[in-house]
């Protein structure tokens, strides 16, 4: 058995394989993840505040937006046992109550000698938009 067979048992990911899913966005998950992170900035809740700022309405918090992107890289590329190492992430664009985003990954880096991947990351809104772009260093525990 190989280094790479042994770090990688159910086969590693290659440079280039992508993954991406979708989902819409509500104010129900605004006040989820103010229930779990007590973020709550006026920006998210407050409409005259929102209105009264350079985004013009109400904005998700930014740990909704890249959510989506804990799940593509847990549940499809690098997949299940994977977390993220280290994330460097620019917010573009605002997400609003109602956009649909989808979050993508593509391998750029695969190691061997231990189960770590480099991703690029993006996040796009369905007005084709990109919300967040940056890159996501992932670890895998075989499972």
């Amino acid at each position: 058995m190989s280094v790479a067979d042994a770090v990688w048992p159910a086969g590693s990911p290659a440079v280039g394989d992508r993954a991406q899913r979708s989902r819409s966005v509500s104010r129900e998950d605004i006040e989820r993840f103010t229930e779990i992170s007590g973020d709550r900035n006026p920006l998210h809740y407050d409409e005259e505040a929102a209105r009264a700022s350079h985004f013009g309405e109400i904005v998700v918090q930014g740990g909704v937006t890249t959510a989506i992107l804990n799940a593509v890289v847990a549940e499809d590329l690098p997949g299940p046992g994977t977390v993220f190492l280290n994330v460097a992430w620019d917010f573009r664009a605002p997400v609003r109550p109602g956009d649909t985003i989808t979050g993508e990954v593509e391998v750029v880096d695969v190691r061997h000698d231990k189960p770590v991947t480099r991703l690029r990351t993006r996040v796009v809104r369905d007005d084709g938009v990109t919300a967040v772009e940056g890159t996501a260093v992932c670890y895998t525990v075989p499972l």
